[in-house]
């Protein structure tokens, strides 16, 4: 036992070993800009000035963002998902597969689940104990489950989910920004540093204009980062927009979810403007803030599909005329209330006085023919 935990408390140290790289980068490239760069290096104080108010600007909503990407705790299942004692016992002592099945759909008839697994059966986490709701993955690395689950990263050590996954988008975006301002205000000065000047007069080189100290290392550094940076987040940035777009997570990307009519990668996608308000919500002015504005509970999701055929389906016969069941109907329907038994037969009775009103007319017609024969 003491040697498992050990371990675990270990791998646990470990995981922060990226997101604390990255805690020193940013601090250095603050050092390395603010101070080396504005401070020290640019000689135009208005210049010094629209930099320095920028780069916070982007600085603050960066960190922001990324604190909250690695702080929000991932959204898991609630209770209404886990077995209740009986079912669970039951489910325990049956050996088979089967039978542990029908538990499960005997319990999940009262949830709102659209997903099956690739086989058609219950989504179920034996690690956790409980039916998995719709979107729903268990995270090795987190060891739970994790609602709408995106994938964990290790550069946050956390699991991107429901519950920040816009911010997650956010920290791409501010982290994006933040990075192309750093490379695009740095270049000017890492040519003037590195450009070997071909002008023989020593009086108009561009190397005089500037302080001979480290900065130049730093500015040096502080381009080739950002700009790698900047590749690395500018590819994973744009594919996670195109998952915004189409309502799908990475994992759903890779493996389409699987319906009780068949696996359909676009089954929870509503529209590009509803899927961009899944995630960000419905009030644009919240949207570039990280704060929490997504839809939803994170247990059950709205899908384009029309039809589920477990459902029970609303058949409009009414009770006693000749068949019991429409054709199609797998299950038999619940007995219609005194409302549809209402509707039902005002509708009847509206399309017989509409048959009889035909009659009616056809007989007028037939018996003003008959008149005007007569009296021809």
């Amino acid at each position: 036992m003491a040697p498992t935990h050990v371990l675990r408390c270990c791998q646990r140290g470990l995981a922060w070993i990226p997101v604390i790289f990255i805690a020193l980068v940013v601090c250095w490239s603050y050092y390395a800009y603010v101070v080396e760069l504005c401070l020290i290096t640019i000689p135009n104080t208005g210049e010094k000035i629209f930099y320095l108010v920028v780069f916070h600007l982007s600085f603050i909503m960066f960190v922001w963002s990324y604190w909250k990407t690695i702080f929000t705790r991932p959204a898991n299942p609630s209770k209404e998902f886990c077995l209740p004692k009986t079912e669970k016992e039951q489910y325990e002592k049956e050996q088979r597969p089967e039978t542990q099945q029908e538990i499960l759909r005997r319990v999940a008839s009262t949830l709102p689940l659209y997903t099956r697994t690739g086989a058609g059966a219950i989504r179920y986490c034996d690690r956790c104990q409980l039916i998995k709701p719709d979107r729903c993955h268990h995270c090795s690395a987190c060891d739970m489950c994790v609602l709408k689950m995106d994938h964990h990263c290790p550069w946050v050590n956390n699991c991107v989910g429901f519950s920040n996954y816009k911010f997650f988008i956010l920290f791409l975006t501010y982290s994006l920004i933040y990075c192309l301002f750093i490379a695009a205000s740095v270049l000017q000065y890492f040519i003037k540093f590195w450009t070997l000047c071909r002008r023989k007069s020593a009086e108009n080189c561009p190397k005089t204009d500037l302080p001979e100290s480290q900065a130049k290392f730093h500015v040096l550094f502080l381009f080739f980062v950002a700009a790698m940076f900047c590749i690395s987040i500018l590819s994973l940035f744009t594919y996670h927009l195109w998952l915004v777009g189409k309502n799908r997570s990475t994992i759903e990307a890779f493996r389409a979810p699987v319906f009780r009519n068949g696996p359909d990668k676009n089954g929870f996608s509503l529209g590009f403007s509803k899927n961009i308000a899944q995630v960000f919500g419905d009030q644009k002015k919240y949207w570039l803030l990280p704060v929490f504005t997504s839809q939803g509970d994170g247990f059950s999701f709205p899908t384009r599909l029309v039809t589920d055929p477990e459902q029970h389906t609303e058949c409009l016969q009414p009770v006693g005329l000749d068949k019991g069941v429409v054709d199609g109907c797998e299950e038999q329907p619940d007995p219609p209330s005194e409302l549809q038994n209402s509707l039902l037969a005002n509708d009847y009775h509206s399309e017989d006085h509409h048959k009889e009103t035909e009659v009616l007319k056809s007989d007028e017609s037939e018996a003003v023919t008959i008149s005007i024969d007569s009296e021809s």
